[in-house]
C-alpha cells in the first residue's frame, strides 16, 4: 500500500464539474492499493498517517499532528501509484490491486480514518477526478507499507 501525503492549506476533488470533497488545513492523501494488501496493511498505514507530526509548532519545528492542529483529511484513490516504468515508455499496472478488493480497502481506510478524525472527505473510486490543492511547505511524504 502506498500513501502520498501532502500537507495542505486546502484541497478539493471534483468529478464531472461537481466538487465532491474539500478540506481546509490538513492532509490530502493519494492512496494506492497493491495486490498483496490487506486490512492489516491498511491499519498499519492509517495508524502512521494519523500519527504523523508534520505541522509546525510555535518554534517552527514539525512537531504537531493532525489532531493537534484540528486538521482534516481528503482521501483519494490512485491506482497509478503502482505504475511500473521499468520497460518501455508505457507504464504497467500489474502490481495494482484488483479493483474490487482495492475499492473495499479504500472504503475501509476511509471508515478507519472517520473513527479518529472529525472531518474526512473523499474522492470517488475509479472516477476521472480533478484534484486541486495548496501544498503547505511544500511538504510531501510517501509512505510505502513495504518500508514500515
Amino acid at each position: 500500500m502506498k500513501f502520498v501525503i501532502q500537507r495542505v492549506l486546502e484541497g478539493s476533488v471534483t468529478v464531472d464539474g461537481e466538487t465532491i470533497g474539500s478540506i481546509g488545513k490538513g492532509f490530502m492523501v493519494l492512496i494506492g492499493v497493491g495486490k498483496e494488501d490487506t486490512k492489516e496493511t491498511a491499519d498499519k498505514m492509517v495508524k502512521k498517517l494519523i500519527g504523523m507530526r508534520i505541522f509546525e509548532d510555535e518554534n517552527g519545528k514539525t512537531n504537531l499532528s493532525l489532531a493537534d492542529v484540528g486538521g482534516s483529511l481528503l482521501l483519494i484513490s490512485q491506482f497509478t501509484l503502482y505504475a511500473n516504468c521499468k520497460k518501455g515508455n508505457r507504464p504497467s499496472f500489474i502490481e495494482s490491486g484488483d479493483p474490487k478488493a482495492a475499492e473495499e480497502l479504500y472504503e475501509y481506510i476511509i471508515e478507519s480514518c472517520k473513527a479518529q478524525v472529525p472531518v474526512v472527505e473523499r474522492g470517488r473510486f475509479g472516477a476521472d477526478m480533478k484534484v486541486s490543492l495548496i501544498n503547505d511547505g511544500p511538504f510531501t511524504i510517501v509512505l510505502d507499507s513495504r518500508e514500515l
